[in-house]
């Protein structure tokens, strides 16, 4: 079971960072760090409230680092913020 969002899945990881990582090769935009994503389901729930972001484009989340990389214009740092907080994580401090 997902201890993040506790929705009841396995976490099909294999599956999510084979799609994740191909998109990521491919996609041009800023990246975030986000903590707390363990399952296909985190993944969908950050990806559609980024996704509603004002400006964004695209959304592609590399599940095992957690790095969101958010491609568009006309975004800012603070929306795409609330936008994670919304779907229930929070942006982690960048190293």
């Amino acid at each position: 079971m997902c201890t993040a969002c506790a929705c009841g899945t396995e976490s099909a990881q294999a599956e999510v960072n084979a799609e994740a990582n191909a998109e990521a090769n491919a996609a041009d935009g800023k990246v975030y760090s986000v903590s707390g994503m363990t399952c296909g389901h985190c993944v969908s729930s950050v990806s559609g409230e980024i996704g509603k972001v004002g400006g964004v484009t695209g959304v592609v989340v590399d599940l095992p680092t957690g790095a969101v990389t958010v491609s568009g214009a006309g975004f800012g740092d603070e929306e795409i913020r609330a936008a994670v907080e919304q779907a229930g994580y929070r942006l982690a401090a960048r190293s």
